[in-house]
């Protein structure tokens, strides 16, 4: 199976061209789930590929405004290499959407692309989830407010927590989806102090003296701050160490989540990521 089997063709790839800003982005990752969105540029009736805008960055860069700014730049595939070797680029290079280029923008490929044909069988594989889980789990509290749920993800480096209750044991899950779809952009203004005029010039007296104060408009990521318990999912899917890879796909696929918890009867054992079953296609 070849990534053109699996990739969204260019026209159904919803993209954001240049020049633009963040707004023309962030209604994507609110209103659709998106992870990251692919900018294009039109030169001479091509549509040239630019780089891709993540909601980790959106979230990571409040001030920047221009998506020239907030363009990440990842590895690229064409249309003929292999499912298998798209998939290794995925999890060694950490890529969720590989845009498919040949001498123009033709499509993306995603995880979630891999992951349906893994779940429809057009990617086979007879793995187990337990073989490829992840035994360390990224948690948080059910109690702490939700900036603070944000930031142990950002300095986690994950897009998830299993959600803790009192006695430790998992009552939900959030994620940076969650975290999106409840952020706001605040607009301020920021004191930059006195400036100071040329100490040599024929106005300054005595170089010392203060012409008043500037201010600087700020733009800022708002979260509520409310606890985590009132934006997790609580309804959390789950699969024991046995369950085959296609089926834990189908899960994913049918519920439109990125990582399942693995459990032996209530003990919370492992976390089953899109990106763990994808890496099965090629071990």
């Amino acid at each position: 199976m070849n990534v053109a089997d699996a990739m969204t063709v260019r026209d159904d790839v919803v993209s954001v061209s240049l020049p633009g800003t963040r707004t023309d982005v962030l209604e994507y990752f609110q209103e659709r789930a998106f992870s990251s969105v692919p900018v294009i540029q039109s030169t001479d009736g091509t549509a040239e590929y630019r780089g891709l805008v993540s909601r980790e960055t959106l979230i990571e860069q409040p001030d920047e405004d221009q998506l020239v700014m907030l363009m990440e730049d990842v590895p690229t595939t064409t249309a003929e290499t292999s499912l298998e070797e798209v998939a290794r680029v995925m999890v060694e290079e950490g890529a969720r959407r590989v845009p498919v280029v040949d001498g123009e923008f033709e499509g993306i490929v995603t995880v979630t692309d891999v992951v349906h044909a893994i779940a429809t069988g057009e990617a086979d594989t007879d793995a187990d989830v337990g073989d490829y889980a992840t035994r360390s789990v990224n948690t948080t509290y059910e109690g702490v407010p939700l900036p603070v749920a944000e930031r142990e993800l950002h300095y986690a480096n994950a897009p998830y927590a299993v959600v803790l209750d009192d006695d430790g044991r998992m009552s939900g899950v959030i994620t940076e989806v969650d975290v999106i779809d409840v952020a706001r952009i605040v607009e301020g203004e920021e004191e930059t102090g006195n400036n100071f005029p040329d100490q040599d010039a024929d106005y300054s007296w005595e170089g010392v003296k203060g012409v008043g104060s500037r201010s600087l408009p700020t733009r800022d990521i708002e979260l509520p701050t409310s606890p985590v318990s009132e934006f997790m999912t609580e309804d959390v899917v789950t699969v024991s160490r046995s369950k085959s890879v296609e089926g834990a796909a189908q899960l994913m696929i049918s519920n439109d989540i990125e990582q399942i918890p693995m459990v032996t009867g209530d003990d919370l054992v492992g976390i089953v990521r899109d990106i763990d079953l994808v890496q099965s296609l090629y071990d």
